[in-house]
């Protein structure tokens, strides 16, 4: 039942302007008749869209509108309500509550009571105005959560900082111990000062390497050191760190094996993500006995990742040490099977690298049964890149691609000068071209393309009609992949473009 408020609380400024701020706001409003009970008798037209039932439903609950308070808040309000009612000094009452609405969520309310008096002091009328604050709920409790991790944080940075410095400041002490004796012991023999050279320069290394990492990692964390991500060929990445390890491996006898088709391409920092795979590799060497064997390998995790495998067959992680594997807090750092020492923030840079990359990263170990790192990065969507402007070509081509490597995204460009735009943000996979095109010919594309390529050539088939043996040898100066000649065979078009997509 809607009642006009506005006209039987008139007397009342107060209640008269809280009653004109709910028809304007997102709140409803009940009324409390006067008596023994504070019963909720009417509401205002809000109610429905708070609770989810009209004021006419309401009233007609077993226990009213106090039927939708949620049980561990029902006690305590109606507590709140008595003490209210027996004590007539007391003009004001605030709480918060919850409710189930009609289909069982919770909703948080604030609701303010207003005690009416007559010009005698005696109570006429109870009137309480209610406020939706489920919002400001979920801002309190993000805000408690955001404070504790905040908290949690700066207890983690305490802790890192008091292994940090601990780490930093105790080698300097052999350092300079092993220089004083240098300087000082005329009468060491020459294996005496190479095994404490070779000492101080190790050291040296090892927290050269450490304060590396860690300004890495907090050019990362705080937003210094930008990802900027490019299509990499992941095979070419990969067999570029395993060169950079070449010395390390052999020296243990390790063999890096490793499987990355050539087609797959990645979009990451090219220095970046060398650095994790670098450092997983030299860890899977670091912890392997000598004569045993390494591998890497790469393959398609899901339509948007490409996941890499770094797989070792040493010492493993024992499980009271898992834990504290990339946790920059808790720094974890053991020899290797050579007394190989480590800085322990490396596998932290490299989960925060990962996750910079929208990637994630795991493990499994077992102890002397090795370890296995899996990491994701984003891949690069495949492209065969048709540059062509005559269109009845274009659109026969179109349907051949289309039909035969469905997996290939087609993108089109009718003159040279866009194709090398396109270029420069999506490598493609594939360039088909027609030799007269627009701007510039099929060798002077091709020439451009050779000179920005990083890593790997991308294959390029050349549309001709009646080719001359000089333009042929030109095209073949920058490693054309093939060409296909008109009038064009249905049969020889899909043989060449799976030529060269292999």
């Amino acid at each position: 039942m809607i009642k006009d408020t506005n006209k039987d609380l008139s007397k009342n400024s107060e209640i008269d302007f809280l009653y004109s701020f709910i028809k304007k706001h997102d709140s409803f409003c009940l009324w409390k008749a006067s008596g023994e009970n504070i019963d909720h008798k009417e509401f205002s037209e809000n109610v429905l869209n708070f609770t989810g039932y009209s004021d006419k439903e309401l009233l007609d609950l077993p226990d009213g509108f106090c039927s939708l308070i949620v049980a561990d808040d029902i006690t305590r309000i109606k507590k709140l309500y008595n003490k209210l009612l027996n004590n007539p000094a007391e003009e004001n009452y605030s709480a918060v509550y919850r409710i189930n609405d009609r289909d069982q969520n919770i909703v948080w309310l604030k609701e303010e009571i207003r005690v009416q008096k007559n010009i005698d002091g005696e109570t006429e009328a109870y009137h309480g105005f209610i406020q939706n604050i489920s919002e400001y709920k979920k801002l309190e409790s993000l805000l408690r959560n955001e404070n504790e991790n905040l908290i949690q944080l700066n207890k983690s940075k305490d802790r890192f900082i008091s292994i940090l410095s601990h780490d930093l400041r105790a080698p300097f002490t052999s350092i300079l111990g092993f220089t004083e004796i240098l300087m000082n012991e005329p009468d060491l023999t020459q294996n005496e000062k190479n095994e404490y050279l070779n000492y101080i320069h190790e050291s040296s290394q090892t927290q050269l390497q450490l304060i590396n990492y860690l300004l890495d990692w907090s050019r990362l964390q705080t937003g210094r050191m930008k990802i900027e991500s490019e299509r990499l060929h992941a095979q070419s990445i990969v067999y570029n760190c395993i060169a950079s390890l070449t010395g390390i491996a052999i020296r243990k006898n390790i063999d890096i094996k490793a499987n990355v088709p050539d087609n797959i391409f990645i979009m990451a920092d090219e220095k970046l993500i060398t650095q994790v795979i670098t450092n997983l590799l030299s860890n899977a060497i670091k912890f392997s006995p000598e004569n045993r064997s390494v591998e890497i390998c790469a393959e398609v995790f899901n339509d948007d990742k490409i996941e890499f495998i770094i797989k070792d067959h040493g010492i493993g992680i024992p499980d009271n040490s898992k834990e504290k594997l990339f946790k920059v807090e808790r720094k974890f750092s053991t020899e290797g099977t050579k007394g190989e020492k480590g800085t322990g923030l490396g596998l932290s840079l490299v989960k925060e690298i990962v996750e910079k990359h929208t990637g994630d990263i795991w493990f499994y170990s077992e102890v002397d049964n090795g370890s296995e790192f899996h990491f994701t990065v984003p891949s690069s969507q495949n492209i065969i890149l048709l540059i062509d402007d005559d269109q009845e070509e274009k659109l026969y081509l179109e349907k051949i691609i289309s039909e035969n490597f469905p997996e290939y995204k087609l993108i089109f460009t009718d003159n040279g000068y866009e194709a090398i735009t396109i270029i420069s943000e999506k490598i493609p996979s594939l360039i088909v071209t027609k030799h007269d095109i627009p701007f510039m010919d099929g060798i002077q594309l091709l020439k451009s393309i050779r000179k920005e390529e990083k890593g790997f050539k991308i294959p390029v088939i050349a549309i001709v009609t009646d080719i001359l043996e000089e333009t042929k040898n030109l095209y073949q100066e920058y490693e054309i992949s093939a060409f296909l000649q008109k009038p064009f065979d249905i049969d020889k078009i899909k043989e060449k473009l799976q030529s060269a997509l292999k």
